[in-house]
């Protein structure tokens, strides 16, 4: 019932940036918390960022500084800005939100992720 579609991944050089964007669709009554995480080849999946509905948030050690996540609610959509992006950022990067659906069931849903590549 309900889909997050990510974009803006691509390859870009060490210092360069991106945005991301995340947009839900579906049977959506509220989105609490939306954000990112991200997976490298053989590595465990990590915390990017998360932002709640109230604006309030949370960021990986490793991005702390250099990406900023922003959420427009109206279009139940999250971004994130990636600056200085540095090659131990090369991932797949996925999108999650903390939904409400219209049945009233509160579920976590996941994107089907964008490859972020950050090599010279």
């Amino acid at each position: 019932q309900v889909q997050l579609v990510e974009s803006g991944g691509g390859l870009v050089q060490p210092g360069e940036s991106l945005r991301l964007s995340c947009a839900a669709s579906g049977s959506i009554s509220s989105i609490y918390t939306m954000g990112w995480y991200r997976q490298a080849p053989g590595k465990q999946r990590e915390l990017v960022a998360t932002m709640t509905d109230g604006g309030s948030a949370n960021y990986g050690d490793t991005v702390k500084g250099r990406f900023t996540i922003s959420r427009d609610n109206a279009k139940n959509t999250v971004y994130l800005q990636m600056n200085n992006l540095k090659p131990e950022d090369t991932a797949v990067y996925f999108c999650n939100a903390d939904v409400r659906a219209t049945t009233w069931a509160r579920t976590d849903y996941w994107g089907q992720g964008t490859q972020v590549t950050v090599s010279s």
